[in-house]
């Protein structure tokens, strides 16, 4: 493959016919595997990548074993669903990007002709077509990616790759689950569970105005984790009476949003039952049951509960302009960096003792 012309006029870097790619073969482990650099085609684009994050869902449903199914089954392509790039070739048809632009990249392409795709949710397309990075096709723990030109989300400086990687998935989930339930300054916010997107609900809250942020986690390496970050005024104990703590730092009236990052039953009974009269609640943490007491929890309280699911293309390209402006990078809360030659290293630290965030870097 040939080399192409930069914004600059200058000749990026001539692009390798071979790469080393990451795969996950469901025993908790990684193989790396050497395999072509594809070629973009119709509407794609080549990107070299530069950061690619680790997700608890790649956890879960594919380092541990292939457990998913449909739109969650992992068909045993390169790994990783949260990339970030820059652009080294375009296909044919490609209108936006060009060589040498930055980008984050969308986890999900879709049919892009049904309703969901048509408001940018990819996430929910039910086409045959839908496919996931890292999933169903080729993801980013490899040096090159070949990504669709509309699942492309343009990288504003100052952020950088680092940024860009978390933004595509964890960033972006909390932003739209945030969004949804409206919070602004007007409002206290509880966050319960705080591993990555816990503290990126922290993050993401603080620059959509929110001034004061609570914090409840159990694992005690997380809360000096999250402590350490300067995002929390508070961060709970939710082994010692967190429900009392709530109250005693809101002198009686509980919060006026929650967002449930964890999964854990105890953890959402805590956002909810946190919350004062009209409040709202937002449920990201995949997994496991809710219990509550219809009438006294909700009904009589007249609280909001809002589900969410990842955000859109139009959301994650609003969430990176934001960002930007208010000088806030995701990239703080990545405690772990592995080169891609160390990939399983990093499996295994996202798996176990990684308090924040675990990350691929691709040098130059």
């Amino acid at each position: 493959m040939t080399a192409s012309a930069s914004p600059s006029g200058a000749a990026a870097p001539a692009v390798p016919a071979r790469m080393t790619g990451a795969y996950l073969p469901g025993d908790g482990t990684v193989a790396l595997r050497e395999r072509a650099v594809p070629a973009p085609g119709e509407g794609q684009v080549l990107l070299r990548t530069r950061a690619s994050g680790v997700c608890g869902s790649d956890i879960h449903y594919i380092y541990n074993g292939h457990i998913g199914e449909g739109g969650a089954a992992y068909r045993g392509v390169v790994a990783g669903h949260e990339p970030a790039g820059e652009v080294v070739a375009t296909g044919p048809g490609c209108r936006r990007l060009r060589p040498g632009d930055r980008v984050a990249v969308y986890h999900i392409s879709g049919c892009g002709q049904c309703e969901e795709c048509s408001r940018g949710y990819f996430i929910g397309c039910t086409s045959e077509l839908r496919a996931a990075y890292g999933w169903q096709r080729d993801g980013g723990h490899a040096p090159y990616l070949l990504a669709d030109e509309n699942t492309c989300v343009p990288l504003p400086e100052p952020l950088t790759y680092v940024d860009g990687a978390f933004i595509a998935c964890g960033v972006g989930t909390v932003y739209e689950a945030l969004t949804r339930i409206g919070v602004s300054g007007a409002d206290r916010l509880l966050v319960t569970g705080l591993g990555p997107v816990g503290a990126a609900a922290a993050l993401v809250a603080r620059a959509l105005g929110v001034s004061t942020v609570y914090g409840a986690e159990v694992v005690p390496a997380r809360m000096a984790w999250a402590r350490g970050l300067g995002l929390f005024d508070e961060v709970i104990d939710s082994s010692d009476a967190p429900l009392d703590a709530v109250r005693a730092l809101t002198r009686g009236t509980g919060v006026e949003a929650a967002v449930d990052c964890s999964g854990h039953p105890a953890a959402r009974s805590l956002a909810l039952t946190s919350l004062r009269v009209r409040g709202r609640l937002a449920l990201v943490g995949e997994g496991g049951p809710m219990t509550l007491d219809v009438s006294d929890d909700v009904l009589h309280k007249q609280v909001l509960i809002s589900g969410s699911w990842v955000t859109s293309v139009p959301g994650m390209t609003r969430l990176a302009e934001l960002l930007a402006r208010r000088g806030l990078h995701p990239e703080a809360l990545v405690s772990d960096r592995f080169p891609q030659s160390d990939a399983g290293l990093a499996y295994e630290a996202a798996a176990g003792r990684a308090a924040g965030k675990v990350c691929l870097v691709f040098d130059d």
